[in-house]
């Protein structure tokens, strides 16, 4: 008899784990519960008006070769645009807007970056910069992290005021392994390598390969990616559930025995001999029996940072493409745009023509994504969609982004829970809910969610693949799926002597 391997959540890890596990055997009868009514997380694209909309910017690249490889597996690569379910390269700008000024992502040396920065504050930051080599600060909380790689001045321009608006307190009161995850060898020190070497033209064949230049971007969004996955799992035997809660995880002898979900209203059951969850480990420990009042108390508490975005169509923008890319309608090239500033709430932009062009419907108008980061029902979370969009608006005239001669011409606003596992608080105990977590036998916590983890979509993939692996070959320990993205150099780096 086939033995029953559960997972929640159809998300990137979830779907993952479930097209993995099907390809690899069919001695499993396989179910994913999804509480939304369709797959993908928040790498789903929703569409209105012809309009499509990616929740949060989802760049498909990676070091992980197997990763890659599902990808094109589900959507090839391609460079005929007339095919409808592809994979297509995309140059990609990212650039900081401050004090009205565009400044490169990652920071650099360059002319155009003094310059806008000016002589008084290029001085300050590089003292700053000198003081931060000789003086290294203990690096038990994120400012310090971000001080001791850029200097304080740098810090205070182009990283405090945004993690601020990201997370909702001062980076002072956030752990610093937030910094070593995302950031990592990313600082000054390697800026300045690199610039001296592209100056005096001196060959480094070891060298990091920044992969930001350019991306591979499902044609209509990242959730055509895990649309079309889904499709292949149906078709080879899984089923997926959508608009199914997981309402009681039941265990008994430290193993998972059985679930009850809700669907449609209904009550159901299902006996299970694994259990892979994307789930946030709060709703997790939250429906389990018998969790010790300790690790409840921790996980009751973890934080969590929700968002709002406000897809807009406009019939043009003030911002001018000042740069060497050229666009469509000689719109701006970025596909990022981080807001560092405290004159407004809006933290990130996101230009969708220059994602993929297909996911506007009238390729003549502008098509933004505006990312507002709050808590679940706060005051900005619970104003109605009119208001948002008005706020909205009113913050791009105050930035200049847009003049009053410009016209929202529609608008879609989504809002989106648990967005980001947060790195404060009872976060400082994780590691006893981790450890609870990892004892329960037949229990594999995958993902961003699942692992109260900020991974990049490739490595939540990844998760799903050393979980299924493990599982397989009956490898008792998890600390190999805990291990995913732990490593030392910056996630958006390739280092070029692994890849000849």
């Amino acid at each position: 008899m086939k033995k029953n391997i559960l997972i929640i959540g159809a998300g990137p890890a979830g779907l993952t784990a479930a097209y993995y596990l099907l390809k690899k055997t069919n001695e499993y009868n396989v179910l994913v519960l999804e509480m939304d009514k369709q797959v993908g997380g928040i790498s789903k694209t929703i569409c209105y008006d012809g309009n499509r909309m990616d929740l949060g910017g989802h760049r498909f690249f990676t070091k992980n070769k197997k990763v890659m490889d599902l990808w094109t597996e589900i959507l090839p690569l391609s460079k005929n645009e007339n095919e409808e379910k592809i994979l297509i390269e995309r140059p990609r700008l990212s650039r900081i807007y401050y004090n009205k000024k565009f400044f490169d992502y990652p920071v650099n040396l360059s002319f155009k970056t003094i310059k806008n920065l000016g002589l008084k504050d290029t001085v300050i930051s590089g003292f700053s910069y000198l003081k931060s080599i000789f003086h290294k600060l203990p690096e038990d909380n994120l400012e310090n992290f971000y001080i001791n790689r850029f200097g304080k001045r740098l810090y205070e321009i182009f990283f405090r005021d945004y993690t601020e608006k990201l997370w909702g307190i001062n980076p002072r009161e956030i752990d610093s392994s937030w910094g070593s995850q995302r950031v990592k060898g990313v600082s000054i020190n390697a800026v300045l390598k690199d610039y001296f070497q592209r100056l005096f033209k001196i060959k480094n064949e070891n060298k990091e390969i920044s992969l930001i230049d350019k991306f591979y971007y499902p044609k209509y969004g990242p959730g055509l990616m895990y649309e079309e996955m889904a499709k292949k799992i149906i078709k080879m035997g899984g089923i997926i559930k959508l608009n199914a809660e997981v309402i009681s995880i039941k265990k008994n002898n430290n193993k998972i025995v059985s679930i009850l979900y809700k669907e449609k209203s209904l009550v159901k059951k299902i006996e299970v001999d694994y259990l892979i969850s994307s789930m946030p480990v709060k709703d997790l420990i939250n429906v389990m029996n018998g969790v010790p009042k300790s690790i409840n108390n921790v996980s009751r508490k973890l934080p969590y940072r929700d968002f709002v975005t406000i897809g807009i169509i406009l019939d043009k923008i003030k911002l001018k493409n000042n740069t060497k890319f050229n666009t469509y309608n000689n719109i701006v090239p970025d596909t990022w745009i981080y807001v560092q500033s405290k004159d407004v709430k809006l933290g990130r932009i996101q230009v969708f023509n220059n994602w993929s062009p297909y996911l506007v419907n009238d390729k003549n108008t502008i098509s933004l994504g505006l990312e507002y980061f709050c808590n679940e029902n706060d005051k900005f979370w619970n104003m109605s969609n009119e208001k948002l969009k008005d706020f909205a608006y009113k913050e791009l005239l105050n930035m200049e982004i847009i003049d009053n001669n410009c016209n929202i011409l529609n608008y879609h606003v989504e809002k989106v829970k648990k967005a980001y596992p947060a790195y404060f608080g009872s976060y400082k105990k994780f590691n006893d809910v981790k450890d609870y977590l990892n004892r329960i036998e037949n229990l594999y916590c995958i993902g961003r969610n699942g692992m109260h983890r900020y991974n990049n979509m490739d490595h939540s993939m990844e998760t799903a693949f050393v979980c299924v692996d493990n599982i397989l070959k009956n490898i008792k320990t998890k600390d190999n799926i805990w291990n995913v993205n732990t490593e030392s150099s910056y996630h958006e780096v390739i280092n070029n002597e692994k890849n000849n």
